[in-house]
């Protein structure tokens, strides 16, 4: 929904951007056809749909310059995607802009073992960083579950994180520097590899910036030695209210965890018959604590972290002896997308954050919520830092189940906000979220994320008409979203 004081911008030139990229790149780069384009439509979140009209996909920088010059000259929206395992329709293409696919850039450039660091390309896959430093007893730390596929280019426009966030940090704590390609086609480099660069911090402001400042043709990374032991602990109990406390004790303990997860009864019972790890199927809730260091420091750790589960009414205890153990009890949680799949004909996977004190508070309402939706929602989750990713199961042949799964979504990321959180911990904003961010954020703020925009792509073809909401968009939900009498945005006209 555009501004009514914004004026129509001018058609966009197809035929004019392709005639002028036709010598930058091979013939095979550009896709036009329904059965080129069709794989293109959508990322992870596939309620989301637009297909593409053209979709470029470059080999090397150069050619990545020549597209977003070309992409300004004649004034055509662009989306960048790397994998396409995004999960908030941010890589959804736009209706009259191309689609500017980065899986060819794929090329590990450097693993620098003086610095500890990996140079890569954006195509890159998570996982493949940590296989090409494993040799050198080094690993890239943030973990998606969808790190055998996601890409590095990814990570950074989502600010992902993983099941080993809790201790190691999300991606903008592990990338150094990245290397940008500007709308106007001009190569910046943000960040270094130094402790500090001068100037403003904007690669901060890059990563989890959703592909809509500029794009990435190159990334330093941090590598860490990999630790000498890891162990897990399974904890069993009787109720999500007792495992939440348990989570709110680890961390008052002074305790932080290589990795904390929890899954609830519903999500065990998915997961166990496609895992097979040894999951207690009679728990309302379990959690997987990870400990990883030298020999002492791990058995030292597990030892605490069984004693506070017990003191929280811990069911059963259960610690991994085995490398191959260790990954089998993490297998469950890192497969749980693919497991809601065998049970259900669809499933719409949420990412919210909240304040631990809050996680007992927050399920119990997204319990009463499946009654009011008459939906099944399963909770699967990174416990140690409050990012929630409940897992709602429908059915979209069945009528206004589509409609009933994204109300229930809406509801699941407003009481997030309620009680003092974010409607994005990981997955960010794309097309999902968007009026979300009218209930989480002020005219103010909303205005300066705009500006933000405005100051790296001021023609607004960058990813347009996706993660920061326009007001009068704000007003028109605002309107059916009333809160304690007040409207938001009452200053703003009604439609």
């Amino acid at each position: 929904m555009n501004d009514s004081t914004t004026s129509p911008a001018p058609a966009p030139d197809f035929a004019g951007l392709l005639a002028r990229l036709k010598p930058s790149l091979p013939e095979h780069c550009i896709l036009s056809s329904i059965e080129d384009t069709r794989p293109y439509e959508c990322d992870g979140l596939s309620l989301y749909r637009c297909l593409p009209p053209v979709v470029i996909l470059p080999e090397n920088e150069a050619q990545v310059v020549a597209v977003l010059q070309a992409c300004k000259a004649f004034n055509v929206p662009i989306v960048a995607r790397g994998a396409g395992t995004g999960l908030s329709g941010g890589a959804m293409p736009h209706a009259q802009g191309i689609l500017l696919g980065l899986a060819k850039l794929n090329r590990i450039r450097k693993i620098d073992l003086e610095s500890a660091t990996a140079i890569v390309e954006p195509g890159v896959r998570n996982l493949a960083i940590s296989e090409a430093a494993a040799p050198y007893g080094l690993y890239y730390a943030p973990d998606p579950s969808s790190q055998i596929a996601c890409s590095i280019g990814g990570n950074i426009a989502e600010n992902s994180g993983g099941v080993h966030c809790l201790k190691y940090g999300l991606t903008i704590h592990n990338v150094l520097r990245v290397r940008v390609v500007t709308i106007d086609g001009e190569i910046v480099e943000l960040g270094s590899e130094a402790p500090d660069s001068p100037g403003l911090d904007l690669l901060a402001a890059f990563i989890g910036s959703e592909g809509m400042l500029g794009v990435v043709t190159e990334v330093t990374v941090r590598l860490i030695p990999k630790p000498a032991c890891a162990q897990v602990v399974m904890a069993s109990f009787a109720s999500v209210e007792a495992a939440s406390l348990a989570v709110t004790n680890i961390i008052a303990g002074g305790i932080i965890p290589a990795g904390l997860e929890m899954m609830d009864k519903r999500a065990v019972h998915m997961v166990e018959p496609f895992v097979k790890a040894g999951y207690d199927l009679d728990a309302d809730a379990i959690l997987l604590c990870e400990s990883d260091g030298t020999l002492e420091e791990v058995a030292d750790e597990i030892a605490r972290m069984e004693e506070v589960f017990r003191l929280a009414g811990a069911t059963r205890l259960q610690v991994s002896h085995s490398e191959a153990e260790r990954l089998l009890f993490w297998a469950g949680r890192k497969n749980a997308f693919p497991a809601a799949g065998r049970i259900s004909p669809d499933y719409y996977c949420m990412d919210g954050t909240i304040p631990r004190r809050h996680l007992g508070r927050v399920l119990g309402a997204i319990e009463q919520m499946e009654d009011e939706y008459g939906l099944r929602c399963a909770n699967v989750f990174h416990a140690g830092d409050g990012n929630l990713h409940p897992l709602i199961m429908f059915d979209s042949n069945q009528p206004n189940e589509v409609e009933r799964a994204e109300k229930f979504g809406a509801a699941i990321l407003e009481l997030c906000v309620q009680v003092g959180g974010t409607v994005t911990g990981e997955h960010g904003i794309g097309v999902e979220k968007i009026n979300q961010m009218c209930i989480q954020f002020t005219r103010e703020e909303l205005e300066f994320f705009g500006a933000l925009k405005r100051g790296f792509d001021p023609y607004g073809l960058l990813n347009p008409e996706k993660v920061i909401p326009t007001l009068a968009r704000c007003a028109e939900y605002g309107k059916m979203h009333v809160h304690n009498g007040e409207i938001r945005f009452p200053d703003l006209p009604r439609f």
